[in-house]
């Protein structure tokens, strides 16, 4: 049976585009076998597509200091339903922002601990342009968090 990956992300620039790109392909490497990767823009991700995952991929600019309102929606709507289902479910986070990070880090590590899931990978956060080492960081990412779901 098909472990599931679900890709949360708010890809509202082309620096977040490049970087959520990165963590597709690494999540689906053809050697990562049994892991199904499922992507729904923040706006739309609801509370049974985060119930159908196995582990999850959580993508957004900081903007102002947080997390993007697109992706508190999607933990807004879907917190409560989710809270005592996906306790130790595998995630890994990457941020884009042009300065300030550090608020939107907070964010996911507080949404996230109340949720208990765990994290399978180092944050991944660029600021500015992503370079090819941020840009092999993403595609590891995503590598590294599907892989844990089959082992």
């Amino acid at each position: 049976m098909s472990k599931k990956l679900l890709i949360i992300h708010h890809t509202p620039s082309p620096h977040c585009q490049q970087m959520f790109e990165a963590v597709l392909t690494g999540a689906t490497h053809p050697e990562i076998c049994g892991v199904d990767v499922v992507r729904r823009p923040a706006l739309t991700c609801s509370a049974a597509d985060m119930l159908d995952a196995d582990g999850y991929l959580l993508g957004t600019p900081a903007n102002l200091g947080y997390i993007s309102g697109a992706l508190k929606h999607a933990f807004d709507g879907a917190y409560y339903q989710i809270l005592d289902s996906t306790r130790g479910r595998p995630f890994g986070v990457y941020l884009h922002g042009n300065e300030g990070t550090e608020g939107a880090q907070r964010a996911v590590e507080a949404i996230t601990k109340g949720l208990g899931w765990q994290q399978a990978a180092q944050a991944v956060v660029v600021s500015g342009k992503p370079s090819r080492e941020d840009v092999e960081a993403c595609w590891n990412l995503g590598a590294t968090v599907a892989a844990q779901l089959v082992n």
